[in-house]
């Protein structure tokens, strides 16, 4: 990678990913999109950190209460993921404990997602670029309840400096290249999770070379 793309493409060395909020109630507000699709793509961040060794934190909304608990998926795909308990806050960037796990990695870029997007995903997403940091919103891993909520709150975090990505986009600018050991361990995580047809498309390969 030369300078002048160094400038605008991710730095994954320097990456946090943030998984806020899936949880199993919060689901059943999403209809935004898919709740599989949702489920996959956010199934996908966790393994994709776990293959590039990336900080995961994680966090939930009264677990204990209708908004349900995690989905078990991201902590048995990124084992190395840590888990910040609340007290009630509905911002995660309110929780001291939470913005403290990011300032331990020392790293300042964070792609993050949150269910649901207008708030799980958008107030520490704008928080965390006024404290100074590089946010990329994942919006395709973070549902809402409805289109409208969805536009307004990407519309929000843009305003406040926040980018929004897809999951496929932000899975294959941290990959970086396919000259990898491991590169086909992330054409089935697009295969499986983020895109079907991309199982059509190696399939489609692999009955060419034989």
């Amino acid at each position: 990678m030369d300078a002048n793309t160094n400038k605008v493409m991710i730095d994954r060395d320097d990456v946090v990913m943030l998984l806020i909020d899936h949880q199993a109630g919060l689901f059943n507000l999403v209809k935004d999109m898919p709740v599989a699709q949702l489920r996959n793509n956010v199934i996908a961040l966790a393994k994709a950190a776990a293959l590039l060794d990336i900080p995961v934190i994680t966090t939930a909304s009264v677990p204990e209460g209708p908004n349900g608990p995690m989905i078990p998926e991201i902590h048995h795909y990124a084992k190395h993921a840590k888990y910040v308990a609340r007290e009630g806050q509905i911002n995660a960037w309110d929780v001291p404990g939470f913005v403290k796990a990011v300032e331990d990695t020392g790293r300042k870029t964070l792609v993050m997602t949150g269910t649901l997007t207008s708030v799980c995903l958008a107030f520490p997403a704008v928080s965390a670029t006024a404290a100074g940091y590089k946010v990329y919103g994942v919006v395709d891993a973070s549902g809402n309840w409805s289109r409208m909520a969805t536009d307004l709150a990407i519309a929000r975090m843009a305003h406040a400096g926040v980018v929004p990505v897809d999951t496929f986009a932000i899975i294959t600018e941290l990959q970086q290249t396919w000259n990898r050991p491991d590169a086909m361990e992330y054409a089935g995580i697009y295969g499986e999770h983020v895109i079907p047809n991309y199982q059509l498309l190696m399939e489609s390969y692999t009955s060419e070379q034989e």
